[in-house]
């Protein structure tokens, strides 16, 4: 009798365990609703595309310039290898959208002051490129502790008549960093003789440059072995360059409403130690927020003047 009761209770057991099973698999096939006209409409849709909707999916390909050149100088693209860095600086970077834009929309707003100070000091105006790689014309920090549109590491910045200090910073003045750029730019034109040996050389090092031209016996910057970064430089400023030159050639369509445009400003001297900027600020009837804005070579909420020093503070005009 216990046999019995046994045997039937292992029984449920199955049955329960084969319907569990079958809840937790889902219908059978013959089961299933079938797919309503929208859905299997869609589905075809999504593989089959017409001709217009396969062009607009395309990576587009651009007709790169049969000739190019820096500061004058012939860039020999006939090469394949300088042809191939060359066009994969152009699709990096006028593929990364955001970031050319965002550059574009900033280049109205400084770079008609760093053209004119690169005038003024007889460099090429295709050194403004530089500035651009270097920090996208933003107040950046470099991993390595460069600083400002130009990347100034403090012991250069100084040696270029650049004032480095707690409370004072003048990387992070846009003008002043360029007038120290073209004294070194003009320094090491006279070491090189050629434009795009001083554009590298703005990167690796004048000496760090010239050991390398030495241990390789080539004087010309296409002709060396360079490490990564520096190998890539010149061929991002020719990038820029081309990019900047002919925006709607790379998909690039702004109008003068589109760019951002320095804007008025007073200066006001100060002469005296001020322990408190942003009273300061009040006091000439803006914030301390501004006062950084148009300053960034501040550092501190406080300005020490030595004697015989004065200061040049920029605020938005009235």
């Amino acid at each position: 009798m216990k046999n019995i009761h046994a045997f039937i209770l292992y029984g449920l057991v199955a049955v329960l365990f084969v319907m569990i099973i079958r809840n937790q698999a889902g219908p059978r096939s013959d089961e299933r609703e079938p797919a309503s006209p929208d859905q299997s409409d869609n589905f075809f849709r999504s593989n089959t595309s017409s001709s217009e909707d396969e062009q607009n999916l395309q990576v587009k390909l651009f007709d790169l310039p049969k000739k190019v050149e820096f500061a004058g100088e012939r860039v020999p693209l006939d090469k394949m290898d300088i042809k191939e860095r060359f066009e994969r600086e152009i699709y990096v970077n006028a593929f990364w959208e955001s970031n050319m834009l965002l550059m574009m929309k900033r280049s109205a707003k400084y770079l008609p002051t760093i053209e004119k100070i690169l005038a003024d000091y007889n460099i090429p105006d295709d050194f403004k490129y530089v500035a651009m790689i270097e920090s996208g014309l933003q107040n950046v920090v470099s991993p390595a502790g460069a600083r400002g549109f130009w990347q100034f590491l403090d012991g250069t910045a100084k040696d270029y008549g650049l004032e480095v200090t707690r409370e004072v910073d003048e990387r992070y003045d846009f003008e002043k960093a360029t007038h120290a750029a073209c004294k070194y730019l003009q320094q090491s034109y006279a070491k090189f003789g050629k434009w795009t040996s001083v554009a590298a050389s703005y990167n690796i090092g004048q000496a760090g440059l010239r050991r390398r031209m030495n241990d390789q016996q080539q004087p010309d910057y296409y002709e060396l072995l360079l490490n990564e970064e520096t190998g890539r430089y010149m061929f991002r400023i020719l990038a820029f360059k081309e990019i900047f030159e002919h925006p709607k050639k790379y998909g690039f369509h702004l109008t003068e409403k589109d760019y951002y445009h320095m804007p008025a400003t007073k200066t006001l001297v100060i002469k005296n130690t001020e322990k408190d900027l942003a009273d300061w600020a009040i006091k000439n009837g803006t914030n301390y927020k501004q006062l950084k804005i148009y300053n960034p070579w501040l550092r501190t909420p406080k300005l020490t003047v030595k004697s015989g020093r004065e200061y040049h503070i920029k605020l938005p005009a009235d």
